[in-house]
C-alpha cells in the first residue's frame, strides 16, 4: 500500500497508532507491544494484523518489525510532483535551466562555461536594452535570482552581457526575446 492518506487513515486509530509507536520504539513480541501500550492481547492482535495487511508491520521470527520501506514509499509518492518550468526555449537550453534554477532562483552556478553562459543569458532577460541602470538597480534585479549577485555580477560583465562605467551598467549582450 502506498497510498499516504490510506496509510494515515490506517494509522489515525488509537490502538494501531500506539502499536506503530511502541515497535518505533523498539517493542518487539506481542507482549513487548501489549506492555508498552497498555492495550489487552485481543486489542494489539486486531491492530497488528490490519498493519500487517497493510504491509505497515510485518512477522520476523518470534516478533514484530515496523516496515519503514512501505512508510516511506508513501510519503514519496504524496510529495508533489511539480511541472517541469517551461522557458520557452529549444530543449538544451530548458535542460540547463531546469538544472540550475528552481522557482526562478539559481540554486548554483554551472561550473561549464557553456551552461554559465545559459544561464547567464536568462538572467540579462531583466535588463532592458539601451537602458542605463545604477550599480544598486543591477544588485536589486540579479536578487531575484540569487543571494550571489556580486558573482553573477561579475559574470554577467566578463561574459560582455552588460557593460559598466563609473557605476552605470546597461546591456550590451544576450539574446533580446520579443
Amino acid at each position: 500500500m502506498n497510498d499516504a492518506a490510506t496509510l494515515l487513515g490506517l494509522v489515525a486509530e488509537e490502538d494501531r497508532i500506539k502499536v506503530v509507536a511502541a515497535l518505533a520504539l523498539g517493542a518487539r513480541t506481542t507482549a513487548d507491544i501489549r506492555e508498552r501500550t497498555g492495550l489487552d492481547g485481543r486489542a494489539t492482535g486486531r491492530a497488528l494484523v490490519r498493519l500487517e495487511d497493510a504491509g505497515v508491520v510485518r512477522a520476523d521470527g518470534d516478533g514484530w518489525l515496523l516496515d519503514l520501506a512501505t512508510l516511506q514509499a508513501a510519503a514519496r509518492n504524496a510529495a508533489p510532483h511539480p511541472e517541469p518550468e517551461d522557458f520557452g526555449t529549444d530543449a538544451g537550453t530548458t535542460r540547463v535551466l531546469r538544472a540550475f534554477l528552481r522557482d526562478g532562483r539559481i540554486t548554483s552556478l554551472p561550473a561549464a562555461r557553456a551552461k554559465r553562459r545559459v544561464l547567464l543569458d536568462h538572467v540579462v532577460q531583466v535588463f532592458e536594452p539601451g537602458e542605463r541602470y545604477a550599480e544598486k538597480e543591477v544588485d536589486a534585479l540579479i536578487r531575484a535570482f540569487t543571494d550571489d549577485y556580486v558573482t553573477v555580477r561579475r559574470y554577467l560583465v566578463d561574459e560582455d552581457l552588460l557593460s559598466r562605467d563609473n557605476g552605470v551598467y546597461w546591456r550590451t549582450g544576450g539574446p533580446v526575446v520579443l
